[in-house]
């Protein structure tokens, strides 16, 4: 239920008019509450006068956004989180406001009379401004966190990722282009009688954000070169790029700002060993990264990278001595990640090794490796899984069971026997919470088995699971081979419905039905390493 004060607050900007004469005598400490009102009723214009207005140094977007979602008290939506029409509009009054605030603080000083007189004078400029632009503080807009949908499932009228960045770039040049023409004219006319100009007031709030880069890098190249000349500066924590060539991904890396740069993902574009290895150069200037996701392309496929080469790019990642997170995402490291993290001495927290055609001596080095015993997730996606395996594999499990908490063995190949025979380590990952064995050629008993398992670890929340074979539907000829998973199209509706009321069942008669068991892996998505 809303707050008596959150409920006055609503009534309060209901009428933008009654607001504006309000605003003037509003103590501070309500600015909270009627911004998350503006936001929830979708009143923009009250946004932006708050904005423009705002008495604290720092405004989070995605805490103001939060309590939307939690406080939407009209009919219920069960989507995910995402920048809808209102809140696209919201999102662009916060930038207006800010530009307005800069506006008045950088220009509001010097408007002039047909006289050539400034106005108002230096001692009446407090005089002429309301006592709510007096107080304005405002240094950080936090615009960090906002989730967007796929551009493949975006619904229509809403914010994609890179619409985002896309907005406060342009914000960000037009405030700069703007104050250049102001800095011209003042050099023109704001002369004393002596031929000495006035210098302008300097100030500048800080827009942080997550970036998102796909094709196109000329805008925000631009708002990031111009970004300590610009009373608004673009600052970037998470930066994504895609489908970039390597001088564009080379030019987006120098023109980034080192400091505060989280997470760098430069999965899927246009480069090879040695362009990745010709942009990593510049990556190590990033003192604060936490989070690296790269990805390389061989010319020739059947080509592998050398020891040589692999110990060049080791010896880049062990530059960054921050590093907690690795994503190596198709990558050819067959019998060689020894090489490529070698050169890294800082215990890893999340690894990720999907489609990186892996060999069991490589999982016996990592289960070896400093970087077992601190893994919280790991994600052996599309591994080839065999017998050679298993022994590796339950070793890298019991030297990571104290603190693992997110394993993704989706589509390895995995059938009945070798699950049954990790099943006492997983049971030992007594911090598990998500466990992902989608697209396995599994049996709906050793699902049964795995469940029965699994319940007493008490933090296991969720399990992404295949569908059982034995649901095939009868008249078909048999897979190609044991480790041929079961496809949606080839399924026995009925019976795997009986399957699942089965697991659900058994969940509730263990008292753990707070697990949530789901057949849905096309709607799976990675855990993000920074909300485990």
């Amino acid at each position: 239920m809303h707050s008596l004060a959150f409920l006055c607050a609503r009534r309060l900007v209901s009428h933008h008019r009654s607001f504006r004469r309000a605003l003037d005598f509003l103590p501070a400490e309500l600015y909270p509450v009627l911004i998350q009102a503006a936001v929830v009723d979708g009143r923009r214009f009250v946004v932006r006068d708050l904005v423009g207005t705002w008495p604290f140094p720092v405004l989070s977007f995605h805490w103001v956004l939060d309590y939307r979602e939690c406080h939407y008290d009209r009919p219920r939506r069960r989507r995910p989180i995402h920048l809808d029409d209102p809140k696209k509009s919201c999102m662009k009054a916060v930038i207006l406001g800010v530009m307005a605030y800069l506006r008045r603080e950088l220009e509001g000083p010097w408007h002039r009379t047909r006289r050539g007189r400034r106005f108002p004078p230096p001692s009446l400029q407090g005089f002429f401004s309301s006592p709510s632009e007096r107080r304005c503080r405002l240094r950080v807009v936090d615009m960090t966190g906002l989730q967007t949908e796929d551009e493949e499932n975006r619904v229509p009228d809403t914010l994609s990722s890179w619409s985002i960045t896309d907005v406060l770039a342009k914000a960000c040049i037009e405030v700069f282009k703007n104050h250049t023409a102001f800095l011209k004219r003042c050099s023109k006319q704001c002369k004393g009688s002596s031929g000495a100009s006035v210098a302008p007031r300097s100030i500048q709030v800080e827009v942080l954000a997550d970036l998102f880069i796909a094709g196109d890098i000329d805008l925000v190249c631009d708002a990031l070169r111009i970004a300590a000349l610009s009373p608004l500066r673009l600052k970037c924590r998470d930066f994504h790029a895609e489908n970039l060539s390597v001088a564009h991904t080379l030019d987006l890396v120098q023109t980034l700002d080192p400091a505060g740069i989280r997470r760098l993902d430069l999965c899927f574009n246009d480069l090879d060993l040695r362009d990745l290895c010709a942009v990593l150069v510049h990556v190590t200037r990033f003192t604060d990264l936490l989070s690296l996701k790269v990805s390389y392309a061989e010319e020739e496929p059947e080509m592998m990278a050398t020891r040589a080469e692999l110990q060049g790019l080791s010896a880049l990642l062990g530059r960054l001595t921050w590093l907690k997170e690795l994503n190596l995402t198709c990558c050819k490291l067959s019998g060689k990640l020894r090489h490529a993290l070698s050169e890294v001495q800082v215990p890893l927290e999340s690894l990720e090794l999907p489609v990186c055609s892996l060999l069991p001596n490589d999982l016996t080095f990592l289960s070896q490796s400093i970087h077992a015993p601190a893994l919280k997730k790991l994600d052996l996606n599309d591994l080839n899984f065999s017998e050679e395996f298993l022994q590796p594999l339950q070793d890298l499990l019991e030297e990571a069971s104290a603190s693992l908490l997110h394993l993704d063995l989706t589509e390895c190949c995995m059938i009945d026997s070798w699950l049954e025979a990790l099943l006492p380590v997983l049971c030992r990952c007594s911090r598990l919470r998500c466990l992902g064995l989608s697209g396995n050629p599994l049996s709906s008993t050793v699902l049964k088995t795995l469940l029965q398992e699994t319940v007493i670890l008490l933090d296991l929340r969720l399990v992404y699971y295949p569908y059982p074979m034995d649901c095939r539907k009868q008249n078909l000829p048999p897979p190609p081979s044991a480790s041929h998973c079961l496809l949606w199209h080839d399924m026995d509706q009925e019976h795997f419905a009986v399957v699942k009321a089965e697991l659900r069942r058994m969940l509730v008669d263990s008292g753990r039905a707070d697990i949530v068991w789901t057949d849905k892996f096309l709607n799976y998505k990675a855990v993000d390493y920074f909300a485990v």
